[in-house]
């Protein structure tokens, strides 16, 4: 049975770390990609990573290139190249810079992994995934923004501990663009089945909230750069249920059609992920705030990709 073949674009933290939980869950075979001027940094990791495998008990091939040719035959490709955060900045600064990086990287992703399923994770996300669909010109289904599962897992972190329980009881679900105007689903938030209201003030929880919305920024300020552990979990995350068939229901910036009231963006909804990428959205029923807030979350959206529209019309 042939194994999958995973390519990261961007040897930096979040695609080395994207590598390293790849290889961990022995999903298949991993190429990590970088510019020719950074490629020792490309294969000097993933030969680390891959003197790993007697110790951690896995075994794939693993290459670190600057060769594009080195991605054909790919079934997903992770795009994490682009400028990180630093702080003051705010992931929306990022825009000029990263759709050109972004741009790029798709137009050779196109030429070399043309079947590819391709997950995005640089910032800003939403726009990115936009830049993604247009450079591609892939199907909708087959581009996918890492932002809800890093999202949620920030969420659920942090109502854990002011609980005092196991991360793994808590479920919970956002929707919205990846940023500070993500939107919390308290209502939908519950501990091995027991709302999270019964267990927590209103106080708490909406702290809890606020924190998850700037869970990016705070690692910012705290060590000087983005985030790399956490987001490339969650793009694991998201890679093992599309290699492995999972049909596992992950937030995802996916392309609406309709869906929750938004047209032609990608938003983070409620993505069922499998072999073919996003499989459905799984569609439910918000109340008029939640409804308020996802509306003002896509409008945030749409400003981006106007933006990426408006500094790269070939884009519109």
């Amino acid at each position: 049975m042939r194994r999958a073949k995973i390519s990261i674009i961007g040897a930096g933290n979040v695609g080395a770390t994207c590598a390293h939980w790849a290889a961990a869950k022995e999903l298949g075979d991993i190429v990590v990609l970088d510019i020719p001027d950074r490629v020792g940094v490309a294969q000097g990791k993933m030969l680390d990573l891959a003197c790993c495998g007697p110790i951690e008990r896995f075994d794939s091939a693993i290459t670190g290139t600057s060769d594009y040719k080195d991605i054909a035959g790919s079934d997903v490709v992770v795009v994490t190249a682009g400028l990180p955060r630093k702080p003051g900045m705010s992931r929306d600064d990022l825009i000029e810079t990263n759709v050109k990086i972004v741009k790029s990287v798709s137009e050779n992703i196109k030429e070399f992994a043309p079947e590819s399923i391709v997950i995005v994770v640089s910032n800003p996300l939403d726009a990115m995934v936009y830049t993604a669909w247009k450079a591609t010109g892939f199907p909708t289904h087959r581009i996918i923004g890492q932002a809800g599962a890093l999202d949620v897992a920030r969420f659920r972190t942090f109502l854990a501990w002011e609980i005092g329980c196991s991360v793994e009881d808590v479920q919970a679900l956002l929707l919205g663009g990846h940023g500070d105007d993500m939107v919390p689903l308290p209502r939908l938030t519950s501990v091995h089945g027991i709302p999270v209201s019964d267990l927590l003030s209103k106080e708490k929880i909406d702290a809890c909230v606020e924190r998850a919305k700037m869970g990016g920024g705070e690692v910012v300020k705290l060590m000087g750069t983005s985030a790399y552990y956490a987001p490339a979990s969650g793009t694991i995350q998201m890679v093992e249920a599309i290699v492995k068939d999972k049909k596992r229901i992950i937030p995802s910036a996916a392309y609406c059609d309709g869906q929750f009231g938004i047209k032609d963006l990608f938003v983070g909804v409620p993505a069922l992920l499998g072999s073919k990428g996003v499989e459905k959205i799984v569609e439910f029923k918000l109340d008029g705030p939640e409804q308020k807030l996802l509306d003002e979350s896509a409008s945030h959206v749409k400003e981006l990709v106007d933006k990426v529209c408006e500094l790269f019309p070939e884009l519109a």
